[in-house]
């Protein structure tokens, strides 16, 4: 099994955090990469059959982006855009461990993302994994197989990333479960109310 480890990122800057702008995009490259990729990826595979005829050179080149915004996403804009960075590290005894950072927070409360940065970081990253998997549903009821593994690729490399960020946000797997569970609770909670008002009226 697996060890989790929570850790703080050891190398956050503490002058970015003293000049915080919420509104303020103050990593334009980070955020255009970090939706070209994963953009530029679904559009080559929406577009791909009216470009050219060659399925090797469409999956090539989605897999090439798809890889590409994997390792941005992962290493660079995660980190940048709004304090996370996740990993996987095998110690000297051959055990796996998956690392979790978030940025500290300043003594002052303040972090270095801003607003609009974390928007366009959870946007991208949460609506292109679910366009993926319609792509794969659609692939897989329309009989299209050999899309079927570009599509999975997609579905894999940006989930991946999704799930790696979602951890490093909530914390642990036992923080993820509590907070599952605190939500279900909440759901019916207000379903059992809501059906007494209606009884009650």
């Amino acid at each position: 099994s697996d060890d989790i480890e929570d850790v703080s990122l050891f190398d956050a800057d503490d002058d970015l955090s003293r000049r915080s702008k919420k509104s303020k995009i103050r990593h334009p490259v980070a955020s255009f990469f970090h939706l070209f990729f994963r953009v530029s990826a679904i559009v080559v595979y929406l577009l791909c059959e009216l470009l050219t005829s060659s399925f090797i050179a469409c999956m090539v080149t989605i897999i090439l982006l798809l890889s590409c915004d994997f390792w941005a996403v992962k290493n660079v804009t995660g980190r940048l855009m709004v304090g996370l960075r996740w990993w996987n590290q095998v110690d000297d005894d051959g055990r796996s461990h998956w690392v979790f950072e978030a940025r500290k927070v300043s003594a002052q409360g303040s972090k270095t993302s801003s607003e609009a940065e974390s928007r366009i970081f959870w946007l991208g990253l949460i609506t292109c994994p679910m366009i993926w998997v319609i792509f794969a549903f659609s692939a897989l009821f329309s009989f299209k197989v050999k899309w079927l593994a570009v599509v999975v690729m997609g579905v894999v490399l940006q989930g991946a990333n999704l799930y790696g960020y979602i951890r490093c946000k909530v914390g642990s797997r036992k923080n993820l479960t509590s907070m599952a569970t605190n939500y279900l609770g909440k759901q019916f909670l207000r379903q059992t109310v809501a059906t007494e008002d209606q009884t009650a009226s």
